[in-house]
């Protein structure tokens, strides 16, 4: 690590806070020796938590079965006859006046997002891409159901859409103004974004599937702890930042995942991605007294009090204990002043104040790690390669990062009884991780001998196939179309790594005869490391 910065966010400036750290960071450096930028950034999820998001017109075609409330999407919905069945054959046609209809009243609305999804569409994207089509003549933001995932389940594709078309001027806004604070730097090297597994987009896919990017912000501290510590056993992984901490948790030192996809606020969508849980609690977390015992997060109300904030904070219990540098006389003063607030309506002394909020830090994290271990080995363990039949997950080992990292590894360490590690770079862990995650990616495979029909529905690939198609020529297929999408995404010969996730062949029987095989094969490239750097603690 040759150099870092840490800045606070004008979300008023945001080109000028993106800029100004730019400068910052790469002064006396060559700029044309930088091979590769890599960003995680919170702006999608933060848009969708704090309820910030754009409106969003949706149309979607559900066809016969089970009635699905979509009440809970904040979009303007228009549902539409019509509808392909489970093996994509179109059994009634497109209604274009209902079409027709619904562009009216989201052009009524001012809408400029919008998206469609049709229940079967990964296994005919016929009818989204006509309704896309027709969209696009005026709407800038189209997201279509079968780009965002070959997955079938289809209420998670519908919340999938309405995220990706709801967050798109978000994430537009923000890569904006990272191209023009890069291009104003000079700098010229290709832009990557985290995803959700830990992997990394270019940020051109991430402008059209900016969906992709929430919990880009965990993810990148999961990358930055397993690059910097040796994680072959299981463990809890902590990254306690200013405002919440997330908490992960690794099975043979392999994470854990989402085997249906994250769950973001209300929604739960198709979105890869390694299982984290947030909690609001952090080192700037509020901190109050209630009922005579102390109460922290789980808001953030400001800066520590010793900065200038509205009220007292762990970060004020650290700096008053002399556990955080800070170079302002007036901000010990300030801390313990906050101390001796909480310690009046308490009546303990301040240094005991102080100390107690460190401990309750510690016991609120362990509580919470208690309960989702509890959950987590109630049911299968998925890791991100695998089912783990019979796994429970007992773990032997504490990882830890984030600003307050040094402060509360002993209490940690105490709390669970287990060796706790933080790495020598902690306080910019999460931006190690970012800058060593490779790329990655996923397709979805669907062969249907009896139509002689291959379709990847990520890829917009539809072919026609021999009745004797078979699953290793599916395998072999998916590999190289993958290898293909990777490299003309930018991604180098020597980063790729492909492994066939799932497969399946299965007879398709009509009365008592075989009418041909069902293939499916989801092939990706593995999330990892460049390279490793150990540095624990």
């Amino acid at each position: 690590v040759i150099n870092t910065i840490k800045k606070v966010v004008d979300k008023e400036r945001l080109f000028d806070s993106i800029w100004t750290s730019l400068e910052e960071l790469l002064k006396d450096y060559d700029k044309s020796e930088i091979k590769r930028i890599n960003l995680s950034t919170t702006v999608s999820t933060n848009a969708i938590v704090e309820d910030k998001t754009s409106p969003v017109g949706m149309i979607i075609q559900s066809g016969p079965g089970i009635n699905n409330d979509f009440s809970s999407c904040k979009a303007q919905i228009e549902e539409i006859t019509g509808y392909i069945d489970h093996r994509g054959v179109i059994v009634e046609s497109l209604d274009l006046v209902e079409v027709q209809r619904a562009l009216d009243a989201f052009k009524k609305q001012k809408i400029s997002s919008c998206a469609v999804v049709s229940k079967f569409s990964t296994r005919n994207p016929k009818n989204e891409l006509s309704i896309g089509k027709i969209l696009d003549k005026d709407f800038g933001n189209i997201s279509l159901g079968h780009r965002m995932s070959g997955k079938l389940n289809f209420p998670r594709r519908v919340y999938s859409s309405y995220l990706n078309a709801a967050v798109y001027g978000t994430f537009k806004d923000f890569s904006t103004n990272i191209k023009r604070s890069l291009e104003k730097e000079g700098v010229k090297s290709p832009i990557y974004i985290l995803k959700a597994d830990g992997g990394t987009m270019d940020i051109k896919t991430a402008e059209k599937m900016p969906v992709e990017t929430i919990l880009s912000g965990p993810a990148a501290s999961f990358m930055g702890i397993s690059a910097m510590l040796p994680t072959e056993e299981d463990a809890i992984l902590l990254d306690v930042g200013g405002t919440t901490t997330d908490i992960f948790f690794l099975a043979d030192g392999v994470p854990l995942f989402e085997p249906l996809g994250a769950q973001i606020s209300d929604y739960k969508t198709l979105v890869r991605a390694i299982y984290s849980v947030s909690i609001g609690l952090g080192g700037d977390s509020a901190v109050s007294v209630e009922d005579a015992s102390l109460k922290i997060g789980p808001r953030r109300e400001g800066r520590p009090f010793a900065l200038g904030g509205p009220k007292p904070t762990p970060s004020d219990a650290m700096i008053y204990l002399g556990l955080m540098d800070v170079s302002e006389d007036l901000a010990k003063e300030k801390a313990k002043e906050a101390m001796e607030l909480l310690a009046d309506k308490l009546n303990i002394r301040a240094k005991e104040v102080a100390e107690r909020i460190l401990t309750t830090m510690a016991e609120i994290i362990k509580k919470k790690t208690d309960q989702l271990l509890i959950k987590i080995n109630s049911k299968p363990v998925y890791t991100i390669g695998e089912l783990l039949h019979g796994k429970k997950v007992k773990p032997k080992n504490l990882y830890l990062i984030g600003g307050p990292a040094r402060v509360l590894s002993p209490l940690l360490e105490k709390q669970y009884d287990l060796p706790c590690h933080f790495p020598a770079n902690f306080a910019v862990a999460n931006a190690i991780g970012a800058a060593l995650a490779k790329p990655t990616m996923e397709i979805t495979m669907l062969a249907d001998t009896s139509q002689r029909i291959l379709s990847v529905p990520e890829l917009g690939v539809y072919e026609k196939i021999p009745k004797n198609y078979t699953l290793d020529r599916a395998k072999a297929k998916a590999r190289e179309l993958l290898k293909s999408y990777a490299l003309s995404a930018g991604l180098k010969e020597e980063d790729f790594e492909s492994e066939i996730t799932e497969e399946s062949s299965f007879n398709m029987v009509d009365g008592f005869y075989t009418k041909g095989k069902n293939i499916r094969v989801k092939a990706q490239i593995k999330p990892g490391h460049i390279l490793k750097l150990r540095s624990d603690n």
